[in-house]
């Protein structure tokens, strides 16, 4: 009866083990998978550098005020918002692209000028219609052409008058991982 108990135990008792080895190595993969995760949300980061530094290249010329498809920059808003999380909107549309870093992440970026009318200076007129703008401007001043948070709204004070533009990054790594960020730059008139 001992014996028959014993063995009763020591399978109990393999089960266990497995299942202990199991729930370890389904940790480990999960952990993995964060940590793939983490790496391509610092990726996405670079992309939205990336962007900043070429608007900041670009202060004090006309440029800002047509897009440039090479550069993955728009002069206006898309309308409708596309749905970022879906891959052919991101094969639809021109990309800046950085070099695939050491973690094998692979980061596009695209930047739009938060303004109505596209290929037209921010306070510039295209066909008749005016262009609005998403901007901060001193209230000192006594205009307010657009509001910080979105077109036609209140005016918020700003230490620099500037033309908010918002850049979309994704950044594509091992396993599948993916992630995508929206950052907001006040960029001077």
């Amino acid at each position: 009866m001992s014996l028959f108990i014993a063995l009763i135990v020591l399978v109990a008792m393999t089960l266990a083990g497995i299942a202990l080895v199991r729930s370890i190595d389904t940790t480990t993969v999960i952990s993995g998978n964060l940590a793939f995760r983490q790496s391509t949300l610092n990726a996405t980061d670079q992309g939205v550098n990336a962007a900043y530094l070429w608007l900041m290249s670009k202060v004090g010329t006309s440029s800002l005020n047509n897009s440039d498809s090479s550069a993955g920059y728009y002069s206006s808003k898309l309308d409708p918002e596309p749905d970022w999380k879906d891959t052919a909107t991101w094969s639809g549309l021109n990309t800046a692209t950085l070099a695939t870093d050491a973690a094998s992440n692979t980061t596009t970026y695209i930047i739009h000028r938060m303004c109505t009318q596209p290929n037209t200076a921010y306070n510039g007129n295209n066909g008749g219609v005016a262009n609005q703008c998403s901007t901060a401007v001193s209230t000192s001043s006594g205009v307010c052409p657009g509001g910080s948070q979105s077109i036609g709204n209140y005016c918020f004070d700003a230490t620099a008058s500037g033309v908010y533009y918002r850049v979309t990054a994704r950044t594509i790594g091992p396993r599948n991982s993916t992630s995508i960020v929206q950052a907001m730059l006040l960029i001077p008139f």
